[in-house]
């Protein structure tokens, strides 16, 4: 490989993969600069074709390759400097990228880096400046070698994704069909390749699925027609059996060249490409695919039926690495092909033929749960849902993540969670009849010697989802079926070796619970304890998610809730709570349950020492970064304070809280805690606009100052707008309070709100953060009147006026109008002649009022009855 440029790119890419970051960075500026130079493309690719250079090296010249075709190729690019490449380069690397991506002794990796150069040129070139691109991969694929065939499906998968348009795709889509669907079926292709073509197929669907719209009744006869030609090959390989699994870890193994695993991968992988394009025709026309319903889930019920055993070997007894991918992006462990399996079968299981056919089976026996096709499915979903090892070894670590599957936000989208999603689906279909039929399957399971503690707990995770689906629906469920459950969980929470169980059995006992006309007290007394008692952490955090349940059911008596509450907060104190930091989901579930308790009788938080509030405030204090609990913990306080506005309860409550609150903004100080002083802002926010008419005695002087001191010391606007507002509402509630107040300076407190009032005037606050200062701005002329403002009234006006004259944001500009318009209500003339009177920025004050008001009036919020007067 001779030439300077390709020496030197040589170096400069290898220099790139240096772990020293001086030398790296330098090597990147310096190929930066290097594709100004005409030969710089032509370069990377003859590096890219050169066998004696590393793959390393290959791949990274290839992917510098890719980008800048992506940002030159074109000749148009709306980031920065286009680079000219001629005709002749191009019509090179076109070439060049397409020999390398189906070659037949380029390694694999290289291959796939250089069929994604090969698309991004089509991208562009296809096929007006390369009409020979599709041609060619057409009439190599048929008598390509292995190698070269992989390259060229790879091109052609890529073109059907990114390059073909809705027109070319008519003109061609018979021949890219018929072409992957010779290596789909040819048995002497590898599996792998065979998945391949078929993830080629299931590509033509995303096409058609654009232009069904438009040619209707030729696309839907075209798919019918491919259909009718693929449907006896989709069979032929779900009916295939698996072959040997490969021992000792193999099954991961991704580039081995073992004929085991890569016999199993292969097989996996072609299974599942076929699933996922029977998924993907059902989703574009599900018609076509009804006829064939009843017999696709026979055989996919059969296949998940064989799967069971290897499945629970793997990743139920043994942690074996599951999500895998190849290189090309197919899955090929059979984790994926279960978990694809198992979303068909419930695809599948709401077609009508299915359930015509399922139906009349019902009809033959005595009711749903004598059915046999019930029990089946039952003992499949039980199978499946199993705890799989590295979940359970992931629990026993964090109990966050075992609460993240109970909230539904865990990513991890797993055979468990598939199996309760068909549990819900067969719910919607059979209603109360597949409780009776999960109940009677889970009775079998609990007698049975056989059955482990894992299987017994997947019954209780269905019943789970299953019962948490028909609270949620407003579904009723039969008294004599919840009741029938007890028994069950009496057996589940007793199991002392069986910690996992355990959980499940409180979990189950705080949904079924809400489904009892009675209360269950002695449950309830035993999950109140064990939140504190029982050994295992998963247990703890299991009663405490429970008891929202039992609270929920409205039946827990009155002298239950001050135990309730002083467990959660045994619990709690009992921790480091410098770890619950990081315990989102453990501190989600403390606050909701803590919430619950609390709301069973508010007045908790104001009588004797139960420390409900303080327990709230210490979680929000450990949580205030976490959007979702700071929103929990808010609402919790809102309907705290809601309960109590008025009277003595709201007295009481304020000198419990007013300390914590106006504490917070010192603790957040000292710490750089703005989460934390945000939330403590916001509570005193809400607390004040709930309170009595005048505020109770000390108020103003017990939240004032620290409030003022916090206020003229920060620019942030979540703690800008609720400060301002809380001020906004003690004038409301209480001004005479507020203006008889003096700070440290005997500075009064009107005197203090009209320093407040021009700092946040002050151009270097930003607009939104400000927006709350006309509302402070209007309540306090509103309140003070002209005998107290005197010549400051005129100067506040006038601030106001030329802050709205460079004010942007709409909410700004709306609360800095409200100043005017509230002042209009009582003296309209007074005001117009004021601003008619001042210059702003060599406008007169009016203009400058009238046209934002004119300009933002349809964004402001609520303001039409104004507007109309």
């Amino acid at each position: 490989m001779a030439g300077t440029m390709e020496d030197q790119l040589l170096q400069l890419l290898a220099d790139t993969q240096l772990p020293a970051e001086g030398p790296r960075k330098q090597a990147e500026e310096h190929l930066q600069h290097a594709q100004s130079n005409p030969a710089f493309p032509g370069s990377l690719a003859t590096i890219a074709t050169h066998s004696s250079v590393s793959p390393e090296i290959r791949q990274a010249a290839l992917l510098l390759l890719r980008t800048f075709v992506e940002k030159n190729w074109s000749g148009e690019n709306e980031d920065g400097v286009v680079v000219p490449i001629s005709d002749q380069t191009k019509e090179l690397l076109r070439v060049q990228m397409l020999e390398l991506a189906t070659s037949g002794d380029a390694d694999r990796k290289i291959k796939s880096a250089a069929s994604y150069v090969v698309s991004k040129i089509a991208n562009v070139d296809f096929p007006e400046q390369w009409p020979n691109l599709l041609p060619a991969l057409l009439h190599l694929i048929p008598n390509a070698t292995d190698s070269q065939l992989h390259g060229a499906l790879k091109v052609l998968s890529d073109l059907v994704d990114d390059s073909l348009s809705e027109d070319q795709f008519f003109a061609v889509a018979r021949d890219i069909v018929k072409v992957v669907y010779d290596v789909a079926v040819s048995e002497t292709r590898k599996p792998l390749l065979r998945a391949l073509a078929v993830s080629v197929f299931r590509g033509t669907f995303d096409i058609m699925d654009m232009v069904k719209d438009e040619h209707g009744p030729e696309v839907k006869g075209f798919a019918d027609e491919a259909l009718t030609a693929w449907s006896p090959f989709f069979m032929e390989v779900m009916k295939k059996s698996l072959p040997a699994r490969p021992k000792g870890g193999d099954e991961g193994y991704e580039s081995g060249k073992e004929d085991k695993p890569d016999a199993w991968r292969g097989i996996i992988a072609l299974k599942l490409q076929v699933v996922k394009t029977l998924m993907k025709i059902r989703s574009v026309f599900p018609q076509l695919l009804l006829p064939q319903s009843p017999v696709l889930f026979s055989a996919t019920w059969e296949e998940l039926s064989l799967l069971q055993s290897p499945y629970k070997d793997m990743y139920v007894d043994n942690d074996e690495q599951g999500r895998l991918e190849d290189a090309d992006g197919l899955p090929y462990t059979l984790d994926f092909l279960v978990l694809e399996e198992l979303d068909f079968l419930q695809s599948c299981l709401r077609a009508p033929p299915v359930q015509k056919e399922l139906e009349a089976q019902i009809q033959q026996h005595s009711g749903v749960s004598a059915t046999p096709w019930v029990m089946d499915v039952m003992k499949l979903a039980v199978g499946y849902a199993q705890i799989p090892k590295e979940e359970e070894d992931l629990w026993d670590i964090d109990v966050n993540l075992f609460l993240a599957e109970e909230t539904s936000v865990t990513a991890n989208y797993t055979a468990r969670t598939a199996c309760g999603d068909l549990l819900i689906k067969l719910g919607e279909w059979l209603h109360q009849g597949a409780l009776e039929g999960l109940l009677a399957y889970t009775q079998v399971l609990f007698a049975s010697e056989d059955a482990t503690w894992r299987t017994r707990e997947a019954s209780l995770f269905l019943l789970t989802q299953l019962m948490n689906d028909f609270l949620d629906v407003d579904k009723t469920v039969q008294p004599e079926v919840a009741g029938a459950y007890l028994g069950l969980i009496d057996y589940a929470i007793n199991r002392e070796d069986e910690p996992l169980l355990r959980a499940r059995g409180y979990l189950v006992a705080g949904i079924l619970v809400q489904s009892l006309p009675d209360v269950a007290l002695g449950l309830l007394d035993r999950t109140i304890k064990s939140v504190n008692h029982d050994e295992a952490e998963v247990v703890k955090v299991a009663c405490i998610k429970s008891l929202q349940g039992f609270i929920k059911a409205r039946t827990v008596p009155a002298d239950r809730q001050l135990p309730i509450v002083a467990s959660i907060s045994e619990f709690l104190y009992a921790k480091d709570l410098t770890d619950l930091e990081d315990a989102d989901d453990l501190l989600v579930t403390l606050v909701e349950s803590l919430r619950a308790a609390i709301g069973l009788n508010p007045q908790i938080t104001i009588e004797g020492d139960s420390g409900a509030l303080d327990l709230l405030f210490v979680l929000a204090k450990h949580g205030a970064s976490n959007f979702m609990l700071t929103m929990l913990v808010s609402e919790t306080f809102e309907e705290i304070v809601g309960a109590l506005a008025g009277g003595d309860s709201y007295t009481m409550l304020c000198a419990k809280v007013l300390p914590s609150l106006t504490g917070a903004f010192d603790v957040g100080n000292m710490t750089g805690d703005d989460p934390l002083i945000e939330l403590a802002t916001e509570l005193l926010a809400v607390l004040t606009e709930n309170g009595s008419e005048p505020l109770p005695p000390g108020y103003v002087a017990a939240a004032l100052p620290k409030l003022n001191r916090l206020l003229m010391a920060t620019t942030e606007g979540g703690v800008l707008r609720p400060g301002v507002e809380t001020i906004k509402f003690m004038l409301m509630h209480d001004h005479q309070q507020v203006f008889a107040w003096h700070d440290d300076s005997n500075r009064s407190g009107l005197e203090v709100c009209l320093i407040i009032i021009d700092k946040l005037l002050s151009p270097t606050i930003e607009d939104n953060a400000a927006s709350e200062v006309g509302g402070l701005a209007a309540e306090l002329v509103e309140k003070a009147g002209q005998e107290r403002l005197g010549p400051y009234l005129e100067q506040l006006l006038r601030a106001v006026a030329s802050r709205l004259a460079t004010a942007e944001a709409a909410p700004f500009i709306q609360s800095l109008i409200l100043v005017f318009a509230r002042l209009s209500l009582v003296g309209a003339h007074d005001v117009v002649e004021f601003l008619s009177q001042i210059e702003i920025n060599g406008q007169n004050g009016l203009q400058v009022v009238l046209s934002k008001w004119l300009e933002n009036s349809i964004n402001f919020a609520g303001y039409d009855e104004i507007r109309q007067k």
